[in-house]
Formats: structure tokens, sequence, C-alpha cells
């Protein structure tokens, strides 16, 4: 009984913790139009940005990009912060200010969208 009670104490307080957590990430979502004649060197300097900032910098949780099938220079990418600090950091690092001086003659527009996540649900290991 007492394991049990243990066991619903420490997943409510993990519980907890995780939603304390989540009120303090920034969540974006960022809508870009690319030149299309450019799409393919864009692509190039978001992957290596998106995957440079996930390895190196423990506060960038997560980023998804996703183009409209229809129209693939429509690019719109979640991004997923631990909190403001995080974010501040982000936009200050080498590889992101090297992302914004490649791909600043391809960007068409870009319209972004700050979040709030009211829940969220992934398979184990995603």
């Amino acid at each position: 009984m007492i394991f049990i009670i243990s066991t619903f104490i420490l997943a409510f307080s993990f519980s907890n913790t995780t939603m304390a957590q989540q009120k303090n990430q920034i969540v974006r979502f960022a809508k870009i139009q690319v030149d299309p004649s450019q799409l393919k060197a864009y692509n190039a300097a978001l992957k290596e940005q998106m995957v440079t900032a996930v390895n190196v910098e423990p506060g960038v949780l997560t980023y998804y990009a996703v183009a409209d099938k229809s129209d693939p220079s429509h690019i719109t990418i979640l991004e997923i912060y631990a909190d403001t600090t995080a974010y501040l950091a982000h936009i200050q690092t080498p590889h992101f200010k090297k992302y914004k001086e490649t791909v600043k003659g391809m960007v068409k527009s870009l319209e972004l969208t700050d979040l709030t996540l009211i829940g969220s649900a992934k398979k184990p290991g995603m």
C-alpha cells in the first residue's frame, strides 16, 4: 500500500513539475514563404540550423519543419524553447546568425505566432 501511494505521489509530483515547466516554455509557429527557385538551398540552411541548435543548446527542445504539399515553398516551423532565456540565447548563437544571414535573400515573408501549449502526447522514444 505504501509503495502504491509513494508511486502515485511521485507520478503526481512529476506531472506537476512537467506542467510548471511547460508554462515557462516558448512555443512558436514560424510561417515562412521561400523563393521557390531557392528552396533547395533554404531547406539545407534550415536543416543545418535546426540540427545544430537541438544538438548544442540545452534550451532548444523541439524543432519541426513541414512544407505545404501543394506548395513546398510555404514552410511552417514549430519551435519549442525551455523558457525565454533559452530563446534569447538561441537567437544570439553563431549558427542562428549564420542561418539568418544565409536565408535573408530567400525568404519572401515571415509570420511568427506565439502559442500556449495546452497538452501533448507522443509515443515513447519519439
